[in-house]
């Protein structure tokens, strides 16, 4: 029974016709769940047709420009939550660095070295459930002074926001807001006990009704499975998040979900395509873990994300920003230097 149903899920696929999946979804037609999961679950000899479909969506609508986005790391562990894959939760023995939030003169000259990157988005996450009165005081005056001094897109990521803490955030100057929905409603408990779902978009929609463009995605190889990994894609296309950074699980040593390690590049890149299908016409961020689970294949990312993280992550590095660029000049792409 298994050997046949393996049989006619392969024939399924390779009678998809990928280009057409891909006018279909230029013209705005949404992509199925039936549709999206054929794209995840396709053939690795189908790979670089999936890949060509995708990056004519890619390229329908936004060329060969690639965002850069830096990342800042503005409050290092102390955090309450119990998030399965972070190791900076309480749960976590991963030996990282421990610090309370920079100082406004340190989160300034972190922009500047976006600047410096060609980084046209700076990222300023911190550790913790939601910032404090002081924390959220710092981080907003640092991003008055970036706004003013430099032609950045700010992200902000401090965890669950107040209304009127989104409204502060939105007055300082942050263009963008960063809250995870990380995987499915139905696996969400499997990975996080101290806050829900629910919570995540919550927050994700109190930053749309301030205003500030709502940034949400996922971390793929959690235990989720394909289904699951898809109606998390179709949950952001509904959520109507701009960007969506597709995380792959970098399993840290210390960390509850240590000792997951299934995906492929060839996995990750179906994935990458899968989001291009399901949401044409967001910001496609191939996102942490690039390195580590791409590999050698990492190149390929882009035919379908057209945004990328540069240098380092929170805990773990990721590749040389030259080496980004030098892939970016080697694929004949070029780097969108001002996302405003």
């Amino acid at each position: 029974m298994n050997d046949h149903n393996t049989v006619m899920t392969v024939d399924r696929q390779q009678d998809t016709d990928w280009q057409a999946l891909a006018a279909k979804a230029i013209q705005g037609e949404a992509i199925t769940e039936a549709e999206a999961l054929n794209v995840l679950q396709a053939s690795d000899d189908e790979l670089l047709a999936v890949m060509d479909a995708a990056f004519r969506i890619r390229k329908h609508y936004y060329g060969k420009k690639v965002k850069l986005n830096l990342i800042v790391n503005a409050k290092s562990g102390l955090c309450p939550e119990d998030c399965g894959y972070c190791s900076q939760s309480i749960v976590s023995s991963a030996p990282v660095t421990k610090y309370p939030l920079l100082e406004k003169e340190v989160l300034v000259e972190g922009a500047k070295r976006a600047m410096e990157l060609q980084a046209g988005t700076y990222c300023i996450v911190a550790s913790g459930r939601g910032p404090t009165k002081r924390e959220l005081a710092e981080v907003t005056s640092a991003v008055q002074e970036i706004k003013e001094t430099m032609p950045l897109k700010i992200c902000a990521c401090l965890g669950i926001l107040t209304d009127e803490q989104s409204k502060q955030l939105k007055e300082a100057g942050v263009d963008r807001y960063n809250h995870n929905l990380n995987t499915s409603a139905d696996h969400y408990a499997h990975i996080t006990s101290t806050h829900t779902y629910e919570d995540r978009v919550h927050t994700v929609e109190q930053a749309k009704q301030a205003g500030i463009s709502p940034c949400s995605g996922v971390i793929i190889g959690m235990g989720e499975t394909d289904k699951q990994l898809v109606q998390a894609a179709i949950a952001l296309r509904e959520l109507d998040a701009d960007s969506i950074p597709v995380n792959f699980l970098n399993a840290i040593p210390g960390t509850p979900l240590e000792k997951l390690s299934h995906l492929n590049p060839r996995k990750c890149l179906k994935a990458l395509a899968m989001f291009r299908f399901v949401c044409p016409t967001k910001e496609i961020r191939a996102s942490g873990g690039r390195e580590v689970n791409l590999r050698s294949m990492q190149v390929l990312a882009l035919y379908a994300a057209n945004s990328i993280f540069i240098s380092d992550y929170l805990t773990t590095e990721g590749q040389e920003a030259a080496s980004d660029h030098a892939m970016i000049q080697d694929m004949g792409f070029e780097i969108e230097t001002c996302a405003l």
